[in-house]
């Protein structure tokens, strides 16, 4: 390392096995992915996407409920236990600087238009409130909370979490004049209408941001550069 750490952030649902595994694959490849975060992982997929991303864990399910955390370098990754679908943490070690740690936090908030709806809304203040009890809990200097939060920039919840982080795409954005792009349409091929998948950090810097197609799947993938500048500087301070 000479000036900052640098890394390339993948996030991605799959859909369920919907998104085909060899399309995601060459994806991670051509993009020069160092961390992937999946969600609605299914066994296919993850056996695609560790053939190019050999370190993290990723734990397939056929119930919309697969996680994980993909990794070019060995790093430490575990699941948090988390309402209904849980939740993945990587930390990835920091050589120079601080000497210390960048955590990635990979969720999946469950869509707030599930019936019932009752129980679906007291499913998402459960996952907030987990979620915000471990920031809480476990401060770290680097962190990135990633995933499919299922909630616009307009939503109670995203403007929540916004007071703790920062939104990635968004710096991106308007370091260019632009808008962050939607993530989500209501099938594959479909516009994008929503921005619902979101990569917020605290104590990392942006230094890009884009969406890219998904073949499959109702998502598009956010691939987001971030670092870490020489001495562990913060860039929220």
């Amino acid at each position: 390392m000479t000036d900052r750490v640098s890394f390339r952030l993948v996030t991605a649902n799959l859909w369920n096995g919907g998104a085909d595994p060899a399309a995601f694959a060459r994806l991670v490849q051509e993009v020069g992915a160092d961390v992937v975060a999946v969600q609605e992982l299914t066994a296919a997929q993850a056996e695609a996407l560790s053939a190019v991303l050999p370190f993290g864990q990723l734990e397939p399910a056929s119930d919309y409920r697969g996680m994980g955390v993909a990794l070019r370098r060995p790093g430490t990754v575990w699941r948090l236990p988390f309402p209904r679908c849980g939740a993945w943490i990587a930390e990835l070690p920091v050589d120079g600087a601080d000497g210390g740690t960048i955590e990635v936090l990979n969720v999946r908030l469950v869509a707030p238009h599930v019936q019932p709806t009752w129980r679906t809304l007291a499913c998402r203040r459960s996952q907030l409130r987990a979620l915000e009890a471990y920031v809480d809990a476990n401060p770290r200097p680097h962190r990135a909370l990633v995933g499919d939060l299922n909630s616009t920039p307009l939503w109670p919840l995203y403007r929540r979490l916004a007071r703790r982080f920062r939104d990635a795409a968004v710096e991106a954005a308007r370091r260019n004049g632009h808008r962050p792009a939607r993530t989500w349409g209501p099938w594959p091929g479909a516009p994008r209408l929503l921005r619902i998948d979101h990569v917020l950090i605290a104590g990392l810097a942006t230094e890009g941001a884009r969406v890219l197609h998904l073949p499959g799947s109702d998502h598009s993938a956010l691939v987001v550069d971030l670092a870490l500048p020489a001495g562990g500087a913060h860039p929220d301070d």
